[in-house]
């Protein structure tokens, strides 16, 4: 027994976090390929580190110079074990070994081509060009001592390496979908540098999520908010499983921004399979809901337009309507847990201390606002599915023996269409806006395409931090070349810095800058404007087989009518991604046949108060997949 404690010890690979968003990407992809690993922060004591068998180093939002930045011990690097640093991994070795780390001029966002050197082990049995994602504003400028340089970006220093010391890093992220074989690149640092026999078979989840609901729950009732999406539904069966249906309370609760039908939908969805299920319609409630931010009371929810309010406010609500509801069952909240289908891209994009203490906010939850935390820290919550990612709970509820139409569904957030309303009161326009058009123009007018800035902001993530920047409108009268246009999308947020997000505009070209927006709130005309366009955008899609291969699409409400008095207008964001944490636009006539966009647009503009429709060309990142 001692032997295979000691086998298996060895086999397992260490990822230390600097905060990365993406630190759970890396853990996936490593017991992808069948090898164990820990996720563990950047500041562990190096004594603990001595029995693994390779050492990754994550990504991170701060700059290796800071004041701010993480903590390490340097002895992780005489341990004499193979590392491989990703992006801030690879500047704090470069540091670390003597060599220095700037501040360029120029940012990479995106996904670009880099020059390796194949003959590094990190690269072996791949060519000599390979397209990556990039996410920095700091580059290695001096490189250190020992170490050679195996990639290059243009000019920029993109990966290094001590073939001696078994230390290699890049500046990319080998991890995500968009590094096009970067999961062969983190199979050459295990396989080919550690070692790793690749023996390492995960049990199975089903099993280790029942024992964990049981262990944690006992013999005491469980709550579970249910929204009828995928994660949700996959607890409800998992605790339907080991509890049986007398120990659990399973709840929708209807704030008012469901789908059009959702909440009858969800009703049957669950019934049909064991599940009883009470819905509260409490859309009153919520709309005059406020809750309290660092000690200062938040407005309505019908009346604030800041999106963490929103999300605070309807996360805070959903926490007080569960205790009130417990009250009024007689069930004493000291012997009731929540339950959530939080999964592990949740806890990560919220910075919880569940996965890193270092990870920037990139956007907050609705389940995982400060009261949940406090009810986690005491051990009311019970969430089985958070070391799950979306795919792999979508295997799950297949072998839990879900129906396909519920299993397939597209993620859709808690607070619902809420966040899908870009609310404002007035337009975002900076010192810079004229500035920044007539660039953009410039650079677009070549190709027959007009381009400006929309005054209103979302959100994006840009070198693991959260940017709230300018969207940028391309337009024209001919039919849309959409090679060009996707080829301009990817490039703005690389060279305008004031820009996250990139869109195409159906219609007319616009030929003057657009500064003026439609108040906009969380009002029922705006909610009925969203719910008839968001089911006219699902049903085209249902109808034509495309919700399996598109991976998310959310229908936005934008506030600007482009000249109509009182419009607005939709957007469409049709993505493609495995991991939820990076992806791709799906592209017309590759990813979604034009005559469906076609078809689409056509009977959205002919909803009342909807001037323009616009479809999100932005990769993920520098944009995220939600608009707010």
């Amino acid at each position: 027994n001692k032997k295979k404690q000691k086998m298996s010890i060895l086999e397992k690979v260490v990822i230390l976090d600097a905060g990365a968003q993406y630190g759970k990407v890396i853990d996936r992809r490593v017991r992808e390929l069948n090898v164990d690993c820990d996720l563990l922060p950047i500041s562990t004591d190096p004594e603990k580190l001595k029995g693994y068998k390779g050492i990754i180093i994550s990504g991170g939002p701060q700059s290796v110079y800071d004041n701010n930045a993480p903590k390490y011990n340097p002895e992780i690097f005489e341990l004499n074990i193979p590392i491989f640093g990703i992006c801030y991994g690879m500047q704090l070795v470069n540091q670390y070994f003597g060599g220095s780390v700037v501040k360029k001029e120029r940012r990479e966002d995106g996904q670009f081509v880099v020059d390796i050197n194949t003959n590094s082990p990190i690269f072996a049995g791949l060519g000599p060009k390979e397209t990556v994602l990039l996410t920095h504003g700091d580059s290695v400028d001096k490189v250190a001592n020992g170490f050679s340089v195996i990639a290059m970006s243009d000019s920029i220093i993109s990966g290094i390496e001590n073939s001696e010391k078994r230390i290699f890093a890049v500046q990319f992220h080998p991890e995500v979908d968009l590094t096009v074989n970067g999961k062969k690149m983190i199979s050459n640092f295990l396989f080919g540098v550690c070692g790793c026999s690749g023996s390492f078979t995960i049990n199975s989840r089903e099993e280790v999520a029942i024992a964990e609901i049981k262990s944690i729950v006992g013999s005491k009732k469980v709550l579970l908010l249910v929204s009828g999406g995928v994660d949700s539904s996959v607890c409800a069966a998992l605790l339907n499983k080991a509890l049986g249906a007398n120990q659990i309370i399973c709840v929708h609760v209807d704030h008012g921004f469901m789908r059009k039908d959702e909440s009858k939908n969800v009703k049957i969805s669950l019934e049909n399979i064991g599940v009883p299920l009470h819905v509260l319609n409490v859309a009153e409630v919520f709309a005059n809901s406020t809750t309290t931010i660092d000690g200062k009371e938040t407005a309505k929810l019908k009346d604030t337009t800041s999106p963490e309010e929103k999300r605070k406010i309807i996360g805070d609500t959903f926490m007080r309507i569960t205790e009130q509801f417990v009250k009024e069952k007689g069930l004493s909240s000291d012997d009731v847990f929540l339950a959530q289908g939080t999964l592990r891209p949740d806890l990560i994009e919220s910075a919880s201390e569940l996965v890193s203490s270092y990870a920037t906010v990139i956007k907050t939850h609705h389940n995982d606002t400060t009261l949940v935390r406090l009810l986690r820290s005491e051990g009311k919550i019970v969430e089985p599915l958070k070391d799950y990612h979306k795919d792999e709970v979508r295997a799950l509820g297949e072998k839990l023996g879900l129906p396909q139409a519920m299993v397939w569904r597209q993620p859709f957030p808690g607070p619902g269409l809420s966040i899908r309303i870009i609310c404002t009161e007035a337009p975002y326009i900076t010192e810079n806006f004229d500035q920044i058009n007539q660039k953009l123009s410039e650079i677009l007018s070549k190709d027959s395409i007009k381009g400006t800035l929309l005054p209103v902001r979302t959100v994006g993530v840009q070198g693991d931090d959260r940017s709230y920047k300018y969207i940028a409108a391309l337009s024209c009268d001919s039919a849309p070349n959409w090679s060009v246009l996707f080829e301009h999308a990817k490039k703005i947020p690389r060279d305008f810095h004031d820009i996250n997000r990139t869109v195409f505009v159906f219609g007319k070209s616009i030929e003057s800058p657009i500064k003026e927006i439609t108040k906009t709130y969380l009002r029922e005309n705006e909610i009925s404007l969203l719910q008839e366009a968001d089911d006219i955008v699902n049903q085209i899609f249902r109808a034509n087989n495309l919700t399996r291969s598109l991976s998310q699409a959310p229908v936005v409400l934008i506030p600007i009518g482009f000249g109509v008095e009182g419009g607005r207008s939709i957007g469409i964001r049709p993505f493609i991604t495995n991991d939820f944490m990076t992806g791709s636009p799906a592209r017309p006539g590759k990813d979604i046949p034009e005559v469906v966009l076609e078809e689409m647009v056509e009977k959205l503009i002919k909803i009342k108060g909807i001037s323009r429709v616009m479809l999100d060309m932005t990769p993920k990142p520098p944009a995220t997949t939600e608009w707010e």
